[in-house]
């Protein structure tokens, strides 16, 4: 790895952002519209999880799987090298590839025949997603000095937020109003049946829509990537006097990240939090369906979509209320996310224990709260990660970050939420004085669950909806430890920082 003093000449500027400031501002949009994709392909299958698991008669502990380790492992295997990539190639080429691989696969999920099928388009979905991220970090790196990058990458985070309110709005209606009959009508309006002339109509569920209809259109951003997004000078905006490396390698940016506790303490700590995260919003729908009766399309419209539009208000308002006052406090970065999860604790088991009358009112508003106070994490995770690291080596340690992040929340959030919930419903059984007459899978399946006397189909739906309730709250304690992670890398942020926000 070589080594040469920084250039402030013709090709950096240190400490400066990069180009003028609209098209620095079109550039960050762009970026946040395709981090928003990524969340939108990635969390429609949470949207669309209870027509999934009756569609496939899966447990919530198959469902978990599918929602975590397919896509985790394959999204952590891939993100490293596309990674690599990323810091010695043209960036804007690596997302513009990955942008037309995760879309194609999101919508290859609406041909699923098999779980196994499914599975497969998961994985490809993971695989086009795993690139994405990191590239883009790295050229917000370089567009935003670092006086200004909590606030781009505050920005830049809310994709997630605002993919997953998406994911709701259009994903809701769709399964509500595109199923096969409704389908087929509309296609004979327009004079298109002749196109699927051969299917049966009664097979294409509402769900299946969705996949394709909201998957496809990434082609399209990928294009406005590829043709109207610059790819900026490595390091042009770091202050001029940090080192410059030509080229950084994986082994390289471990090496570096070896003396960054900070770094460590971070990621695990935003790696417990999306535990949490992604085992909530996996199962939130399913829990509302089973314990008060909201149907899909429903609580896409009037739970999904708000709570996302509140999270991403939180991911913002975290990164502006860091921004404000990290002149006078330099550890908010780490600090105030902290605060956050703590306050949600309570706030989450409040609003999941409101019975069904009050769920509309003080259940939703307090819930509201909670998510807000929750995403307060979000841009820190990614101000941090690459804030200790220099400029070639930004999207490998963010890529590292995400590693982690996807083995253990991706990976093993839902799935955990899932086991607890079947082992919570088998519980629920047996406190009911029925734990050798019904089983879980007994009481999923609706066919036979029919056929049981009145009293024991209630003990079913009570056991079922109460088991993943309490799985949910006991997701939201993870909340205790990833608090103390981020708390722990403000004791070491000043001194392993590279550049100094202020």
């Amino acid at each position: 790895m070589n080594t040469t003093t920084a250039n402030t000449g013709a090709t950096g500027v240190g400490g400066t952002s990069y180009g003028t400031t609209t098209y620095r501002n079109y550039v960050l949009i762009v970026l946040a519209l395709v981090y928003t994709l990524n969340f939108i392909d990635r969390n429609l299958l949470n949207v669309l999880a209870q027509p999934i698991i009756s569609a496939f008669h899966l447990s919530d502990t198959e469902f978990g799987f599918l929602n975590g380790w397919p896509f985790a492992i394959f999204y952590a295997a891939m993100g490293i090298p596309i990674a690599i990539a990323a810091d010695r190639y043209n960036r804007v080429v690596v997302i513009t590839l990955c942008i037309a691989m995760w879309s194609l696969m999101a919508a290859l999920c609406g041909f699923a025949t098999s779980f196994l099928f499914l599975v497969m388009a998961r994985i490809g979905v993971a695989i086009g997603e795993a690139g994405g991220t990191p590239a883009s970090n790295s050229i917000i790196g370089d567009y935003f000095k670092p006086r200004s990058r909590a606030a781009a990458l505050g920005v830049f985070a809310m994709g997630v937020t605002i993919g997953t309110a998406l994911s709701n709005y259009f994903g809701g209606p769709i399964v509500r109003n595109l199923s096969g009959p409704k389908l087929k009508i509309l296609f004979e309006e327009w004079g298109w049946n002749s196109l699927l002339g051969a299917a049966d109509w009664s097979q294409i569920a509402g769900w299946r829509v969705a996949f394709v209809v909201i998957g496809a259109p990434g082609l399209i951003i990928a294009l406005i990537a590829l043709f109207t997004v610059k790819e900026p000078p490595r390091g042009f905006s770091d202050p001029p006097n940090l080192s410059k490396v030509d080229r950084s390698g994986m082994l390289d940016t471990f090496k570096e990240l070896l003396t960054k506790p900070t770094f460590w303490t971070l990621s695990l700590g935003a790696a417990l939090v999306a535990w949490v995260g992604y085992g909530l919003v996996a199962f939130q729908a399913p829990m509302l369906y089973r314990i008060h009766g909201v149907e899909t399309g429903k609580f896409a419209i009037e739970f999904g979509g708000p709570l996302a539009l509140v999270s991403a208000l939180g991911t913002f308002s975290g990164g502006m209320i860091i921004s404000r006052i990290s002149h006078r406090f330099p550890k908010a970065v780490a600090v105030v996310p902290a605060i956050g999860m703590i306050v949600a604790i309570p706030l989450y088991i409040f609003a999941y224990y409101r019975p069904t009358d009050q769920l509309y009112t003080v259940g939703r508003a307090v819930w509201f709260v909670a998510v807000f106070c929750h995403y307060m994490y979000l841009g820190s995770q990614y101000t941090i990660s690459q804030g200790v690291v220099r400029e070639h080596s930004r999207a490998a340690a963010v890529a590292i970050m995400l590693l982690l992040i996807a083995i253990i929340g991706n990976g093993i959030g839902p799935w955990i939420v899932g086991i607890m919930s079947d082992m919570y419903m088998s519980m629920q059984l047996d406190s009911a004085g029925y734990g050798g007459v019904l089983t879980g899978h007994l009481c999923r399946n609706a066919a036979e669950l029919a056929k049981l006397p009145v009293v024991q189909q209630a003990v079913c739906n009570h056991a079922y909806g109460e088991g993943l309730r309490s799985s949910m709250v006991t997701n939201v304690l993870i909340f205790i430890p990833s608090a103390l992670c981020f708390w722990l890398a403000s004791l070491t942020l000043k001194k392993d920082l590279v550049a100094k926000p202020h």
